[in-house]
């Protein structure tokens, strides 16, 4: 299991107050320090609609490269892919919205107007060198639409898998799934695809950390989070933030599932970028401190 660290950018898009360039740098540089490895550090968004990602560029010129991190942009047209592929991201998350509904309001598009280009972007990516993510959007509920099918949430899953992405995700982008909604989805995807399955996980209903962890029972190979658990999708109502990363660092650890991360990091990442934000982080461990328990190396050592 490794996390995907999405406060640059899923962190912040929704956020009123907008970031500097430079304290953007410096919050993905306190990341790298922490031990994330793979970083969602920049979406390639209409700036006129997701004003606080306008700077893209800019972040990815001026942030530090350290060694075996991973950065990833977000993007959702050919467009968006160009200027991923320019600025020198390394992996491409390519969104796919569940429902119609969403989709248009997400990025102007219907589902099947989003899957005509999907080849062509794929194949972009991989001949630029970058990496490929589809992330389902909306796979959990539609915030206009209701309940998604596991059949729809599939369909796009089998379309992923044939176009050859190395991994696919899918997100409860509004936060309404429950432990078994992650057990059906993941169940359902393993018996279509054997590339590596990542979940983007919403806390909105206070089920995220329930999702994580049946995530992981479930044999997902990575977990999107955001430090101090902040962010949300700009174009859903009511939308709140993510799983933080802190909070399932030691939901995991202490379930067996060493990370790599370091805590107290983490948790300077997190007050840094609350603080440029001027807001109170949802996350605990910043509050509430670490626990070690007294069989807590052994029970890491021991695990599997």
């Amino acid at each position: 299991m490794e996390i995907v660290e999405v406060g640059p950018r899923d962190g912040l898009q929704n956020e009123k107050k907008i970031v500097a360039t430079a304290d953007k740098i410096a919050y993905i540089e306190r990341l790298q320090k922490a031990g994330l490895r793979r970083i969602e550090a920049v979406s390639f968004a209409r700036p006129d609609r997701v004003p606080q990602m306008a700077d893209a560029e800019q972040v990815m010129e001026g942030v530090e490269r350290a060694d075996g991190v991973s950065f990833i942009g977000l993007v959702m047209n050919q467009r968006g892919l160009e200027r991923a592929v320019n600025c020198g991201v390394h992996e491409a998350n390519i969104i796919v919205v569940a429902t119609d509904t969403f989709s248009v309001r997400n990025q102007g598009m219907t589902i099947e107007e989003t899957l005509k280009g999907l080849d062509a972007m794929v194949n972009r990516a991989h001949e630029a060198g970058l990496a490929t993510t589809i992330t389902i959007g909306a796979s959990f509920g539609c915030p206009f639409e209701g309940e998604v099918s596991t059949e729809q949430v599939m369909r796009l899953v089998r379309h992923a898998h044939e176009l050859g992405v190395r991994e696919i995700a899918m997100a409860d982008t509004i936060g309404v799934g429950a432990p078994p909604d992650v057990v059906r989805l993941v169940e359902a995807a393993k018996g279509i695809t054997n590339r590596p399955l990542r979940l983007h996980l919403h806390n909105t209903r206070n089920t995220g950390y329930a999702n994580a962890y049946a995530a992981l029972a479930a044999g997902v190979s990575a977990l999107d989070a955001s430090t101090g658990g902040i962010g949300g999708c700009p174009f859903a109502p009511n939308a709140t933030g993510n799983i933080a990363t802190e909070d399932v660092q030691y939901l995991l650890e202490r379930s067996g599932t060493r990370l790599g991360l370091l805590h107290d990091e983490l948790v300077d990442a997190e007050s840094f970028i609350t603080d440029k934000l001027d807001i109170a982080t949802p996350a605990l461990l910043g509050r509430a401190g670490w626990f070690p328990a007294a069989d807590y190396p052994e029970r890491i050592a021991n695990a599997t």
